[in-house]
């Protein structure tokens, strides 16, 4: 964890302002998108630090969008697929507008009821590069596709023997 600054005091928690909802290092959470249009971006919180006049600020670890990324969406990711990126920020707590739940491939897979707070990260993405870990993933079809969750995997649009 990186060093308190001067001036500053690393907090445990933070409470959404609006709501009764606690944010507390690890947790992933939904960030106001400057774009209302747009959906909010998601982030992993690394530390919570207040400043003398009581500013909040957190400092997170982006995850990104398939289409936000270089390359862009492909026909195997997820409508709820995120990539866990290099890129970290420090923004106003005051942002944060809800909390999220960013799950294991594996553990993504095996939920009973996707909520509209459940999302699932299979790949580290490097931001400057364009670059994924791991830069190949299991295959669950003769065309090598890797799997998509939200489709049902009898069989891909390109086996069709």
């Amino acid at each position: 964890m990186a060093k308190t600054r001067p001036g500053k005091k690393d907090l445990e928690s933070y409470t959404i302002k609006g709501t009764n909802k606690i944010v507390k290092v690890g947790d992933c959470v939904f960030m106001r998108n400057s774009d209302a249009d747009r959906p909010p971006y998601v982030a992993r919180v690394e530390k919570i630090e207040a400043d003398n006049r009581n500013n909040v600020k957190v400092h997170v670890r982006w995850y990104y969008r398939p289409e936000e990324s270089i390359g862009g969406r492909r026909q195997f990711h997820g409508a709820k697929e995120l990539f866990l990126s290099d890129h970290y920020d420090i923004q106003s707590a005051h942002t944060i507008e809800g909390k999220c739940t960013v799950h294991t491939f594996k553990n993504y897979t095996k939920l009973d009821n996707v909520g509209s707070e459940d999302y699932f990260c299979r790949f580290e993405y490097k931001a400057v590069s364009g670059g994924f870990t791991p830069d190949r993933v299991a295959v669950y079809c003769k065309c090598e596709m890797p799997y998509n969750p939200d489709d049902l995997m009898v069989q891909c649009e390109g086996c069709k023997d």
